[in-house]
């Protein structure tokens, strides 16, 4: 039980600095490593844990991808593939609110930043979607929301931590490992699901509110919008294409012409190449290459480092609290508790869902992740989850729930801003969301759906 103390003072730590104090969350972890040394009294392995933290390989794939965000974003290479999403379905009863579910959505996995994706794409999103009957409220939740699957649809930065919980579990039990392909595979699997039940609530919500289709004053030409951008639509092939290689072929082709290591480290070695060309790409494409002279790109990453530095620190402070929680116990100590409880599956499956989901109101997803996901994965294959499907909800159970559930769900707030709406309306709707998010989650961990990987 001295473990689950340790969690307990961690939790604490959290909510008081970044809930009471209102200080970073990256300094409330930080601040809950220190402590918990000196509780513990490990300060003789602090160097190991950094180490660990600093040796994960996957912490540099997100540092990849988001400086590839934000280069996307300051170029607008973002702004051209909504234009052209928008130009396609804003013609329909509601386009406006589908563009966003669809635009923020692929934005999002870009990023990883629930947040500030809102602000990149909610400023276009938002107004649109009021200008043609949705409630300020609704145009902030639809925002909000839609982003924040991001967080759970490759390449977004965040569900790298999900691969190496699994590859930490796979370890334990003995069984054999995916490639970054085939995890990526079931992740674009589940995702499909949870834009599908997005796209559900915006028609729902769409016949409630009698919200009309876009002008076509308000609506960009799809003429115009393809001579303009239609450069950064193979983005997305160029991003998603060699995952899907890695997947299908990985233990033929690749492995017939560079051997088994070979293939495996080829594996390894795709989320950093696919960031660095997509990026390339985008200096290719840019049509003012004035703005990404070495000049510019240098201050563009200088500015954009209060945004990749949080994030990035959040990871790195988790990753160390993880590596001294597996040195104590932690996650096999909270494993024990549950698995006294006798839960059934759905009893399981539930439980983790209300954990993660109380917990990702004051710890950030990322953290969760890195330092329960592999205990979550045990307990959860221990009922009879595939191992491989529980690694992959991981992602959206703790960094789609913590996005979106307040008092840590700053895109609503985000949301709020852009749209000028009412707290209180806002909340109310956003209760909506949270719920049908939930059921989903339940849903796709017992099996009930079909999921491409799987």
């Amino acid at each position: 039980m001295e473990s689950l103390l340790y969690l307990g003072i961690m939790l604490a730590v959290i909510c008081i600095w970044f809930l009471a104090l209102k200080r970073p969350v990256y300094e409330a972890v930080l601040l809950a490593f220190i402590i918990l040394l000196f509780v513990t009294g490990t300060w003789s392995n602090v160097l190991v844990y950094i180490n660990e933290a600093l040796s994960t390989s996957l912490l540099y794939s997100m540092v990849a991808f988001v400086a590839m965000s934000i280069l996307l974003t300051k170029t607008k290479i973002v702004d051209s593939c909504i234009a052209v999403i928008l130009s396609l379905i804003g013609r329909v009863r509601g386009g406006a609110g589908y563009t966003a579910v669809v635009a923020s959505a692929f934005m999002g996995a870009l990023s990883g930043s629930g947040p500030g994706n809102v602000m990149a794409t909610g400023t276009l999103t938002i107004p649109a979607m009021k200008r043609t009957g949705f409630p300020a409220h609704l145009a902030a939740n639809i925002e909000s929301n839609a982003s924040y699957m991001g967080n759970m649809i490759p390449p977004s930065s965040n569900i790298v931590a999900a691969l190496a919980a699994f590859t930490s579990y796979a370890a334990g039990a003995g069984i054999a490992e995916v490639s970054q392909g085939q995890f990526w595979i079931v992740l674009w699997g589940i995702a499909l699901w949870f834009v599908l039940q997005r796209i559900i609530m915006v028609w729902s919500f769409c016949k409630y509110y009698k919200v009309k289709p876009m002008s076509k004053d308000d609506l960009p030409s799809l003429k115009e919008t393809l001579k303009v951008g239609w450069k950064a639509l193979f983005l997305p092939v160029i991003i998603l294409l060699p995952f899907i290689l890695d997947a299908v072929f990985a233990d033929t082709f690749f492995v017939a012409r560079l051997g088994t290591d070979g293939a495996k480290y080829l594996s390894k070695s795709v989320l950093l190449f696919v960031a660095g060309i997509s990026s390339i790409y985008t200096c290719l494409i840019v049509k003012d290459k004035s703005t990404i002279t070495p000049a510019k790109i240098a201050k563009m990453f200088g500015d954009g480092v209060k945004s990749i530095s949080p994030a990035i620190g959040v990871c790195v402070f988790g990753y160390m609290i993880g590596a001294m929680f597996e040195d104590l116990g932690v996650a096999e100590a909270l494993g024990e508790v549950m698995a006294t409880w006798n839960f059934s599956k759905f009893g399981m499956v539930l439980a983790i869902c209300a954990i993660t989901c109380v917990m990702g109101m004051v710890v950030p997803g990322s953290s969760q992740v890195v330092i329960f996901g592999p205990v979550f994965i045990t307990l959860l294959a221990g009922v009879g989850v595939n191992p491989l499907l529980a690694a992959a909800m991981l992602p959206c159970i703790c960094g789609v729930m913590c996005g979106i559930t307040p008092p840590l769900g700053l895109g609503m707030y985000a949301g709020m801003t852009i749209a000028e709406s009412d707290f209180s309306k806002t909340f109310k709707n956003n209760l909506w969301w949270v719920a049908a998010q939930f059921v989903l989650q339940v849903i796709v961990l017992m099996g009930w759906l079909p999921i491409i990987g799987l």
